[in-house]
């Protein structure tokens, strides 16, 4: 299992759950009721889903696709370590994923 931590945008812990291998980060933060919308659900058609990953965690991604980082450059509030969290699949040698929650970010289909 995956310990995800989901941080506010001031930084503050404010959720640990656990994944499995192979899990997408975006339905993992839909099922722990994070505000993150996914507008186009998964497919990569937008920057919806944008997430600040912890610094350390984020050397040990994959790195992004040029089609991602279009998008990315479309996403308020991007920093270097922004991915968009549709792209980001769990995997076994994953002990721990920290991201954050860009300010202003809104699931708008729950509130």
């Amino acid at each position: 299992m995956i310990k995800v931590r989901f941080h506010k945008p001031d930084g503050t812990l404010d959720k640990e759950v656990e994944a499995k291998s192979g899990q997408r980060l975006l339905d993992v933060a839909w099922a722990a009721g994070q505000p993150i919308e996914g507008a186009c659900e998964g497919v990569m058609a937008c920057s919806t889903c944008h997430v600040i990953v912890d610094k350390v965690d984020f050397e040990k991604l994959p790195h992004a696709s040029d089609e991602e980082e279009d998008l990315l450059d479309l996403a308020a509030h991007a920093t270097r370590t922004s991915r968009l969290a549709c792209q980001i699949i769990l995997t076994e040698d994953m002990e721990t994923l920290g991201v954050r929650i860009p300010a202003g970010s809104k699931n708008w289909l729950y509130g």
